[in-house]
């Protein structure tokens, strides 16, 4: 562990425990929604771009308070609207149907230049970390992204991997006191057991190479949650045409039946062609990898 890496660290320990606390963002927010703010949504954020007129509105709106609340601050890095939009596009997607929906616990999202490891470093060559919801202390309220790997979870709509999402899910986990895989609808409804089957089911066939699920979500069911949700989220159709029941949970938990949506218009985000190298990171071709699954 270098000096240099231990002088960061102790710089930002020192600064989340002397930051403003204030539970707004200190951004200086436009008074309208900015059209050039629109046009980044229509041509990076699919979600967005497949709403109709009224709801992208609601969208705007919601992308707003979020931005208005949430600090969003570089490490290392700088800091764009464009990243601050992805951010928030981020947040908004999977709490889109709960009206003026608040993260409780969040205060802050980091943004590190690259890739981290659990703790924190963007030196050591084993770092893996994309996204990481903080827990304990003075992270308790904080999200980390690697901001290439936020833009690319935008940049390529037809993966199932969205590092943004992913992570904001494990915060809407929480909103019921815990990480845990869970979400409180399924509390509420007495759904718990036949949830929690269906995971086992799931990553039985993940584990047996049976699955186009990401592996990753075999982990534990908190991460079952957040890659089933960006699968949820990237490719409604196809978790519908191939995962009913899991859809169908789904569309419980967010309130959202995607699959089924009126469509406004053709996504402008590229999707993975057949002979791109495989997002997943075999270093196959698509075509040679993951493509099959779809």
């Amino acid at each position: 562990m270098t000096f240099l890496f231990l002088l960061l660290v102790a710089a930002l320990a020192t600064w989340l425990v002397f930051r403003p606390k204030s539970r707004t963002s200190g951004y200086n927010m436009p008074s309208n929604f900015p059209t050039k703010w629109r046009s980044f949504l229509e041509t990076h954020v699919v979600f967005y771009a497949r709403l109709t007129v009224d709801k992208k509105r609601v969208f705007e709106e919601d992308i707003l308070r979020f931005l208005a609340r949430v600090r969003i601050t570089g490490i290392k890095t700088d800091v764009t609207d464009e990243d601050r939009l992805l951010v928030a596009s981020s947040a908004v997607i999977p709490v889109f149907a709960f009206s003026a929906w608040e993260y409780s616990t969040l205060h802050e999202v980091l943004l590190y230049p690259d890739l981290f490891t659990q703790d924190f470093s963007i030196e050591d060559k084993s770092r893996n970390v994309s996204g990481m919801v903080g827990s304990g202390g003075v992270m308790n309220n904080i999200v980390i992204f690697s901001k290439p790997a936020l833009h690319q979870g935008f940049d390529i709509s037809n993966d199932k991997k969205n590092v943004g999402i992913h992570e904001f899910v494990h915060l809407f986990d929480k909103e019921d006191g815990s990480i845990d895989g869970v979400p409180q609808v399924f509390m509420q409804q007495q759904a718990v057991l036949p949830w929690l089957n269906l995971i086992y089911k799931k990553t039985q066939h993940m584990l047996d190479g049976k699955s186009d699920i990401n592996l990753y979500g075999a982990t534990n069911n908190q991460e079952f949650l957040a890659v089933a949700s960006e699968y949820f989220f990237e490719r409604p159709e196809l978790l519908e045409k191939k995962h009913p029941a899991l859809y169908n949970m789904l569309c419980e938990v967010f309130q959202q039946d995607l699959a089924n949506l009126p469509k406004a218009g053709e996504p402008l985000p590229r999707a993975i062609g057949r002979n791109d190298d495989c997002p997943c990171g075999s270093g196959k071709k698509y075509k040679k990898c993951c493509m099959p699954y779809d």
